[in-house]
């Protein structure tokens, strides 16, 4: 079985609210405010276009200070500091390791990603996390500009890795993505818990 990670709140944190609130208090001061400015930020299709590579870092902190009228200082300081928020979620990296130690008894199982993550923030992960060795391969976004739940990005990780979706099991924490996933024959877990997922995964792979 093919088991493929989500990163973004799967593997390591994202919390793009407390974000908000931490670099612009007075925007965000309550936390409907946060929840709105972060939605207004990171949902927007210039955020989603700095995901699938096609906006640089810097122009889309441009642009978003710019439509969101937020300080440009705090606002590239946030954004160039991402990565290092993006904090590996201890129990999933455990999952993951229990994965990799599975192999030893059960070849079949085959470990890969697939994940929204602009390039500089990608380049971050692969430097500072040595348990990312512990996948087979993968696809960022960001280097193949293509974008979950877009089917692209789904058929080129299938095609990179010759995986065949019967055969492949997708962890993600947003619905939307799931669902693009088993529109193409995957198994889909909208992940929550590390030990949730644990155990929907030990019932798809018999034990």
């Amino acid at each position: 079985m093919n088991i493929v990670f989500d990163f973004g709140a799967v593997l390591f944190t994202w919390q793009p609210v407390v974000l908000a609130a931490q670099h612009f208090p007075t925007q965000a001061a309550t936390t409907a405010q946060a929840g709105h400015l972060a939605h207004a930020m990171f949902a927007h299709a210039d955020w989603q276009a700095f995901d699938r590579g096609t906006l640089h870092i810097d122009e889309v902190i441009t642009r978003t200070a710019e439509r969101l009228q937020l300080d440009r200082a705090a606002l590239h300081h946030l954004v160039h500091g991402i990565g290092d928020y993006l904090v590996p979620m201890a129990d999933s990296v455990q999952l993951l390791e229990d994965l990799h130690a599975r192999r030893q008894s059960d070849p079949s199982v085959r470990l890969y990603y697939l994940s929204n993550m602009p390039v500089p923030y990608a380049r971050v992960l692969e430097a500072r996390h040595g348990f990312l060795k512990r996948f087979d391969g993968g696809v960022f976004s960001g280097d193949v500009l293509q974008i979950k739940p877009e089917p692209a990005i789904y058929q080129t990780l299938e095609e990179r890795y010759g995986l065949r979706p019967q055969d492949t099991v997708f962890l993600d924490d947003l619905l939307p993505n799931i669902a693009a996933a088993q529109a193409r024959g995957w198994h889909g877990i909208h992940f929550k818990t590390a030990d949730d997922a644990r155990a929907q995964l030990t019932h798809i792979l018999g034990k």
